[in-house]
């Protein structure tokens, strides 16, 4: 069985890096116009930020990915996989944001070390409703 893998859309990878071109030449703009230093400070971290969600989102790939061994979380480093006997807990988790409920996906992960980690991951995250991904991971690890 293929293992089932989640990543954050391609497409909105590919807007985080024309936003953080967009945004190094605004910068620049702003930097040989000599314009006021308020201007270039919000260019220059508009700038930064896209970079660095343009960077995780394309080294990040898959963010979570999961098969009948157990599921492996990615970020910036290298992936980390995690045995399923080592999850004791999946679940989903509605939280109140900005007047509207958002679903996130939690992970519960006891490493070799004997030490809890939690994961958790969004729409964003995943490409998919955590809530969706979450029954898929408890199909998975129920058998």
């Amino acid at each position: 069985m293929q293992p089932l893998r989640w990543s954050p859309p391609a497409v909105l990878v590919v807007l985080a890096w024309l936003g953080t071109a967009g945004a190094v030449a605004w910068f620049v703009l702003l930097l040989l116009s000599q314009a006021d230093p308020a201007g270039r400070l919000l260019s220059g971290v508009a700038a930064v930020g896209l970079l660095v969600a343009a960077v995780f989102g394309t080294v990040a790939r898959p963010r979570l990915a999961a098969d009948t061994s157990g599921v492996t979380v990615r970020g910036l480093g290298a992936p980390h996989h995690h045995p399923w006997s080592r999850v004791p807990g999946v679940r989903v988790l509605r939280t109140r944001r900005f007047g509207r409920e958002t679903p996130l996906l939690e992970l519960d992960v006891v490493g070799e070390d004997g030490r809890e980690r939690l994961f958790v991951f969004g729409r964003l995250d995943l490409g998919e409703d955590p809530e969706e991904v979450g029954d898929r991971l408890l199909a998975l690890r129920a058998g």
